[in-house]
């Protein structure tokens, strides 16, 4: 039974690619950040090559370039974005030509006007936000009000935020499923996004009920085509959401990293033949977006302890993906994602130690390659690497 464990550290980009200008993210390096911090320490990803990556082993404090047990390749985005969505799509096979619209002066009245009248909610907000400083100076006037706070970002975005004493979760999700159906065509952000949180004025603090309602693919990915040959596909954290359903088989939520490497390693103790696909967010969510250089070190510290109980549990035949969809540099002013490389750090009985692919040209290369290892063909975009991460007697 061939299973591949495909885990996304979202937004632990390692380095700026050559057109980060285009995104204002010269200089960008989430990982180099990270290292400098003294809660910093990936020994477990540095035996299987983090450090020997092409671009890394430039920089990285701890030189791994002997004897690795993995095998490790750094990637390119060819889609024009840096966001989750758009990372996400590439590494299924899905490569966005078109970026999706940005909002950087807030969202037009036509678009506003409509969601009033149908949400029978007014509008606090409607410009770029950190959502931390969205509920502290607008939730007051939200629980008076009860108009609702709707921000963007540097992302295509359409984010709704409520307290969840004056907006029950269930009414925030229909408010966002109404926005989803609006945010269509010149309006088509990558997600719509409910941001419930509670407390009191001063003390505003986010719940764990987000949820992310994105574009639907406008093309079949690797997902589809392992699901229409009968694998399993099953989906951990919000890639449910990023893939709007499309090409799952059967998905779990997670209530943060912690739980979605628990989950994760349940389904690893399943017998099952496919793809199991996670996103572990907190990197992104908690300590990028908050430029918290020392949190989002513990968060990758804490991702390394765990790493051999992962290992553990690979088969013979299993193949565990580490990698990520973009960047999101906490030590840089900006607090929203960055354009830069992501690495991809794989082991498991079939990988050949030591292993180096270079850099990739795509993202999608992830999903050619996984689809040559169960033996599929699919119209993605990628190319598989698969011969030269394995073993003969794999192929």
């Amino acid at each position: 039974m061939k299973r591949v464990f495909l885990i996304v550290l979202d937004s632990v980009g390692i380095g700026e690619m050559p057109d980060a200008k285009d995104y204002r993210d010269e200089g960008s390096n989430t990982l180099r950040a990270c290292t400098g911090s003294s809660h910093y320490a990936m020994p477990n990803m540095e035996r299987l090559g983090l450090g020997s990556i092409e671009g890394v082993r430039d920089w990285y404090p701890k030189k791994a370039t002997e004897g690795c047990s993995g095998a490790v390749g750094r990637l390119k985005e060819a889609s024009k974005g840096k966001d989750t969505t758009t990372g996400h799509w590439e590494i299924a096979g899905l490569v966005s030509k078109t970026p999706m619209p940005l909002f950087p002066e807030g969202f037009p009245r036509e678009l506003l006007d409509e969601f009033e009248t149908r949400t029978g909610r007014g509008i606090l907000c409607n410009r770029p936000y950190s959502g931390t400083d969205a509920i502290r100076d607008f939730g007051e006037e939200h629980m008076k009000t009860g108009a609702l706070i709707v921000y963007t970002s540097a992302d295509s975005v359409f984010q709704v935020a409520a307290h969840e004493s004056v907006v029950p979760i269930e009414e925030l999700y229909e408010i966002c499923e109404t926005a989803r159906e609006l945010c269509v065509g010149a309006f088509g952000v990558g997600r719509v996004i409910a941001r419930p949180f509670e407390g009191e004025p001063g003390s505003f603090r986010r719940t764990e009920r987000r949820h992310d309602f994105s574009l639907v693919p406008p093309e079949n990915t690797m997902l589809d085509v392992l699901l229409e040959n009968g694998k399993d596909v099953l989906a951990v954290g919000k890639i449910n959401d990023i893939f709007a359903g499309k090409g799952i088989g059967e998905f779990v939520r997670t209530s943060g990293n912690a739980d979605g490497i628990d989950k994760t390693i349940e389904y690893m103790k399943r017998e099952f033949e496919g793809l199991c696909f996670t996103n572990l967010v907190d990197y992104d969510m908690l300590y990028g977006h908050r430029n918290d250089v020392d949190g989002y070190a513990q968060a990758l510290a804490y991702f390394d302890r765990r790493l051999p109980e992962l290992l553990s549990l690979l088969g013979k035949e299993d193949i565990l993906m580490i990698t990520a969809d973009h960047g999101c540099d906490p030590s840089t002013p900006s607090t929203d994602h960055s354009r830069e490389y992501v690495p991809l750090v794989m082991a498991g009985g079939p990988i050949k130690a030591g292993a180096e692919i270079g850099t990739r040209e795509t993202f999608a290369d992830i999903g050619a390659t996984i689809l040559d290892y169960f033996r599929l063909r699919g119209e993605i975009s990628g190319t598989s690497f698969l011969k030269e991460i394995c073993d003969s007697h794999i192929l």
